[in-house]
């Protein structure tokens, strides 16, 4: 494998958790719903997914375990702002928190085994291609979803009724509820939706990224992903381009430190959070392009007439 390839790779494969993560989150925000709780939701998935591939030695139903446990988290966050009508801000906050100490309670008994890597896919021909062979032909499966997640997304929001209902929603919930349009019922799947896509990511940390189970190891990557949806204005294909660009941040401050570059190691590992702030200190700069891209009712509680 040449460095190109090398590098190639490991860049597609640092930017594939936060490509999903942050789908997944697109589409809550879109319909209004803002949870914080994207990192809580992410360790949890890894952690469900690692203990169930353990347990069965199957990745794929590692891979169904993360995805389980990402929504299941998810509706407990949907149950607390949707039917209680909670702050989301804290609540999001909290879920977090919750996510972080049981999956450390979870992993303990799991920590230092080897774990159960997600085969990558091999095509004769297609994949010994040189160059670009194993970036197309030769990932692991998490990587095409998250492909079909974006086309999928970007086709659901923008080219179905489904999709121009639910951001009628985000846009404004009260005409959208005095039409008829079941507001709570379209949030909370919503949010289903994002709490599976985070799990989702969360198992690719697990079983493709690093194959074995350590305590917090999302390290932020869920709050790179809220990041990444404002940085895209809440357009999928743009997420799929941060997505990338902050794997690219990822990969090359790792290889920065293996060529011993004289930057301390620690300001390197800081990269990828600093090049977020930057980011977004850039777009508060726009405040039009902000404000028509983002949904008017996000973060806003919505009780319907009783």
């Amino acid at each position: 494998m040449t460095m190109f390839e090398a590098i190639l790779l490991t860049i597609a494969t640092a930017a594939t958790p936060l490509l999903i993560a942050a789908l997944g989150e697109l589409v809550v925000e879109r319909s209004g719903v803002l949870n914080l709780g994207v990192e809580g939701m992410m360790i949890m998935g890894a952690v469900s997914g690692f203990a169930a591939a353990q347990m069965t030695g199957s990745a794929w139903l590692g891979l169904l375990a993360a995805v389980l446990a990402g929504a299941a988290f998810s509706l407990l966050f949907g149950f607390l702002t949707l039917t209680l009508a909670t702050n989301q801000v804290a609540t999001g906050l909290a879920l977090t928190l919750l996510g972080l100490g049981a999956s450390a309670m979870i992993g303990e008994s799991f920590v230092g085994l080897p774990g159960i890597r997600m085969q990558s896919l091999y095509i004769q021909g297609l994949t010994d291609l040189p160059y670009i062979g194993k970036f197309f032909f030769g990932q692991d499966p998490i990587f095409y979803i998250s492909i079909f997640l974006t086309i999928g997304v970007a086709w659901f929001l923008f080219k179905t009724r489904a999709g121009l209902t639910l951001r009628s929603v985000g846009d404004n919930h009260t005409s959208a509820h005095a039409l008829g349009v079941p507001v709570i019922r379209i949030r909370y799947l919503a949010v289903l939706f994002g709490g599976a896509c985070a799990g989702l990511a969360g198992a690719q940390l697990s079983l493709v990224y690093v194959p074995q189970w350590v305590e917090n190891m999302s390290s932020g990557r869920g709050w790179i992903a809220l990041a990444l949806v404002v940085f895209a204005s809440w357009r999928p294909w743009r997420i799929m381009a941060g997505a990338y660009l902050f794997g690219a941040v990822t990969i090359g401050q790792l290889h920065a430190q293996a060529l011993g570059i004289g930057v301390p190691s620690q300001l390197m590992s800081a990269l990828p959070y600093l090049a977020t702030i930057i980011v977004l200190v850039l777009i508060s700069r726009n405040k039009r392009l902000t404000l028509m891209n983002t949904p008017t009712s996000l973060g806003k509680a919505f009780v319907p007439d009783r």
